[in-house]
């Protein structure tokens, strides 16, 4: 699909690598746009690759893009560490990849866009996001897409109201039919409606004192500099657009403008010289259309969704600091869908603990300050896990802390493990088990001091202490007495003796 748009065969071959198929039939398309770099982000990495809740803006937007609009169907643009961001977003049923060579802008971007969906014969709608915009919500595109469908648009703009001081607003301006025309006469039936998007460089570059005047429907309208640098009404850069008629017109947008770009937003202007009907719907929610070009704003982003997900889960669970934690979004739904099961969960999560996609809970879990668990983690019932816990596994590994289990402060567990019931590992142990050598901890063994386990196998009911145990088996063996016998103080034969010697 990407063939054609750029001279770079590598770089085409890798993104049509990741590129499916468009399903050619009426379903929606969204088209996201992921090739800018972002400059002011001041960063090596492409600004698609920033991350709001521990996942790239882009992913966020295709997926609330697919779910909202029902469709699987993307393009998805990319320019500036093209692969990087493709290979971000991942390879998805009718989802494809496409170069735009140069920094032209968001028509270019666009029209880069309609190229890859010239084959299809049944496109009907495209819906157009911005890459940056990763608060967008699938239930806000959703009532997008179904007004757009009722209407009788040929396009239709998503807009936020800009709450801060005019001076602070950079967006595009949003310019609608004001009551009367340059010569006094009533608007009529054209009050209110979309004349065009005017970008705020482009506003700054009249001169002060002067007026724009723009043609609508066969009148005049004429708005002072300050008058529209007042206007609240902004573009967030989501659109939805008849892609014939899109198709038809992108080829008239031209680069007369501050910036010498293309501009997506001037399809509104020749949209309405041809009376092509452009409606606009003020979103629900201003921070579900946030974009970013700066690292504070990016951060707030990620407070946003932070407050969000406190939000979802303060009256099911105990989160202990609502400034200080993260949990990913499938360990969010997994807690949710456990409250529809359970009257109550107990789980208990202190300050700053971080729990990443992969991670299971379950009822009564206790997790202190600072922990940090990544990966395909199982957490059994009422397992406490103290201060400054690492437990991580590598994607394709596992790790399971069976119930009733207690880690202590320090703790390092990691890889292919498995810990059974009702075990203790007090604090300063680490224990790794590999792809070639799972480590099996059985029931009711406590492990202690400064300890290290590696691919061993260690049978229930036994105490270790200040033990290195690498590739072992520990078999639970009864003293005379009746009592098990501990594993104590077991260290391997000392190496490299032959290089060490007295200063």
């Amino acid at each position: 699909m990407s063939k054609g748009i750029n001279n770079n065969k590598d770089v085409l071959e890798k993104l049509d690598s990741l590129s499916d198929q468009i399903e050619d039939n009426d379903k929606p398309i969204a088209i996201i746009l992921a090739a800018g770099h972002g400059k002011r982000i001041k960063s090596e990495r492409s600004k698609m690759m920033h991350e709001i809740w521990g996942v790239p803006t882009v992913v966020r937007v295709a997926n609330s893009a697919a779910k909202g609009l029902e469709s699987e169907n993307q393009v998805i643009v990319v320019g500036i560490k093209a692969e990087e961001v493709a290979r971000a977003a991942g390879k998805a049923d009718h989802r494809i990849f496409v170069l735009q060579k140069e920094q032209k802008g968001t028509g270019d971007a666009t029209r880069a866009a309609l190229l890859a969906l010239d084959s299809c014969k049944h496109i009907r709608d495209l819906y157009i996001l911005p890459g940056d915009m990763g608060l967008i919500t699938a239930d806000i595109l959703a009532t997008f897409r179904k007004s757009f469908e009722i209407s009788n648009c040929g396009m239709k703009i998503l807009t936020g109201v800009y709450r801060g001081e005019p001076d602070a607003n950079t967006y595009g301006r949003i310019i609608r039919v004001p009551t009367k025309d340059t010569e006094g006469n009533q608007s009529g039936d054209d009050y209110g409606k979309v004349i065009e998007i005017k970008e705020h460089k482009d506003i700054l570059a009249i001169p002060d004192g002067y007026s724009y005047v723009v043609e609508y429907n066969g009148k005049k309208y004429s708005f002072p500099k300050e008058q529209l640098l007042r206007i609240k009404e902004y573009n967030t850069g989501i659109y939805a657009v008849k892609y014939d008629l899109l198709k038809k017109h992108i080829s008239d947008i031209t680069s007369d403008n501050v910036q010498g770009e293309l501009y997506l937003t001037d399809i509104i202007n020749i949209f309405n010289q041809n009376h092509i009907a452009v409606g606009a719907d003020p979103v629900d929610d201003d921070n579900a259309v946030i974009g970013f070009n700066v690292k504070s704003v990016l951060k707030e982003m990620d407070s946003i969704y932070r407050r969000k997900v406190y939000k979802q889960l303060r009256d099911i669970i105990v989160i202990e600091d609502e400034d200080d934690f993260f949990i990913a979004d499938e360990v969010v739904e997994q807690i949710l869908e456990l409250d529809k099961q359970y009257p109550s969960l107990d789980i208990f999560l202190q300050k700053g603990v971080h729990l990443s996609k992969g991670v299971k809970l379950n009822r009564g879990v206790s997790i202190w300050t600072n922990t940090n668990i990544r990966g395909n983690v199982e957490i059994g019932e009422g397992a406490i896990i103290q201060d400054n816990v690492s437990i991580r596994t590598y994607p394709h590994q596992h790790l399971r802390i069976g119930n009733n289990c207690i880690i202590m402060r320090g703790d390092i567990i990691k890889g292919n493990l498995t810990i059974g019931d009702n075990t203790r590992i007090e604090s300063g142990v680490n224990i790794t088990g590999s792809d070639e050598y799972p480590t099996l901890i059985g029931n009711n063994v406590t492990i202690k001091g400064t300890t290290y386990i590696f691919g061993s196998v260690i049978e229930d009911d036994l105490f270790i202490e200040h033990s290195v145990l690498k590739c072992k088996k520990v078999e639970r063996t009864l003293k005379k007495d009746g009592s098990i016998q501990p594993v104590r103080w077991v260290m391997p034969q000392p190496q490299g003796l032959d290089i060490i010697s007295d200063i």
